[in-house]
């Protein structure tokens, strides 16, 4: 039923002026709108609305938002070039640059946004669109 149908992506914040700094000016996405309720960019064609928070939230302590990228080692250099530091995680193996490598050889590594969103960058070995 919604297999066709385009994905919208939810995060919420408590503080938009710094989100739009951030998602704009860091993540390099195209700001569309600000409709009074959230924050609206354009990811490649995946709207994300970047919710205000009606009310005071705790960001949850997994991932909530993700890119596939190519060549991940790159995207988090460019990140670190920008101030967004990779996490560390002492439960698994990172690079120094933060990225984790699973098993099946598909590389992850996360970061969090203003409100403290995690969010990550990830390299699937055998994702076909």
């Amino acid at each position: 039923m919604l297999s066709t149908a385009d994905i919208i992506a939810f995060v919420p914040t408590k503080d938009s002026a710094k989100s739009r700094a951030f998602y704009e000016g860091v993540l390099g996405l195209r700001f569309v709108s600000d409709d009074g309720f959230a924050l609206v960019f354009n990811a490649n064609g995946i709207m994300i609305r970047v919710a205000r928070a009606q009310q005071q939230f705790t960001p949850v302590q997994y991932t909530i938002l993700g890119w596939n990228v190519k060549e991940i080692e790159t995207v988090a250099a460019r990140l670190e070039e920008h101030g967004v530091h990779c996490e560390r995680y002492g439960f698994f193996q990172q690079d120094d640059l933060g990225i984790w490598t699973a098993p099946n050889g598909d590389k992850v590594a996360w970061f969090k946004d203003p409100d403290g969103n995690t969010l990550s960058i990830s390299e699937h070995r055998e994702w076909k669109k």
